[in-house]
């Protein structure tokens, strides 16, 4: 069973290689290009400024590499500050970035989901009137900022101040002939991994004729998983966005 990994290439590389290890013929297939943004002086002044805020939120560990990736030479996180995560992944990309473990916030490992209804339950609480929070997150390809808007208007409705700041953009990757000749020729005899309905839509773009009737996918949210049904494939199965929990995923599926 061929799986292709749809996650951005730094996700979609370590993915692949712990999938091999489990014994499973995992191909790098991403389907999101990160880039940077085509301006990146609100980066750097976000950072001068972040002694104002009482949390940044990080939509991703891209979000907090590209946002790190642009600290001034001076710039220091402030120890009030809060940081808040909506996975693990973006949790562990903050520890390397040198974020002190008690100043992050995330949903607890054993959490159903990994998203923002679920961060929102643990910081919650910390929010008050007038407070500011920042969200840093992804762009399209006019370099706006893309993204639900779920976490922003809880944030409003407890009286916050919302800010945002595009770190990256996702944009559509480019492939060549072999690449998506070799995906023409297995599209239905794999199984697709999807983290991302952003990554379903490129796909699309990309194969406009492909038909998904007859193809399998695993998506790690059930907003992907609908995602992926209204393109069209025939089987979805839903999982947590956890190593094992996909395996598992993708053993039921024999």
């Amino acid at each position: 069973m061929r799986v292709f990994v749809t996650r951005p290439e730094n996700e979609a590389r370590r993915w692949v290689h712990e999938l091999r290890q489990r014994g499973i013929d995992a191909i790098f297939f991403p389907l999101i290009a990160i880039v940077p943004p085509g301006r990146t002086e609100p980066l750097r002044a976000v950072w001068l400024a972040l002694d104002g805020y009482r949390a940044v939120m990080f939509v991703s560990g891209n979000a907090v590499r590209h946002f790190f990736g642009h600290r001034p030479a001076t710039a220091r996180w402030p120890h009030r500050t809060r940081a808040w995560a909506t996975g693990t992944g973006t949790c562990d990309a903050l520890l390397e970035a040198g974020i002190d473990g008690s100043q992050i916030d995330s949903p607890p490992p054993q959490a159903a989901q990994f998203d923002s209804e679920t961060l929102w339950q643990q910081v919650v609480g910390q929010v008050r009137p007038g407070d500011a929070v920042l969200l840093v997150r992804g762009g399209d390809a006019s370099g706006q900022a893309a993204g639900r808007d779920w976490l922003a208007d809880q944030l409003a409705a407890a009286g916050a101040r919302v800010e945002t700041v595009v770190a990256y953009v996702r944009a559509i990757p480019e492939l060549d002939v072999q690449q998506l000749a070799m995906v023409r020729g297995d599209a239905t005899d794999g199984v697709w991994l999807f983290s991302s309905s952003q990554a379903i839509a490129h796909l699309q773009t990309l194969l406009p004729d492909q038909q998904w009737r007859a193809a399998r996918a695993v998506a790690t949210h059930p907003r992907i998983a609908q995602a992926a049904r209204r393109a069209g494939f025939g089987v979805v199965c839903e999982s947590r966005p956890t190593l094992d929990a996909v395996v598992a995923a993708l053993e039921s599926f024999g």
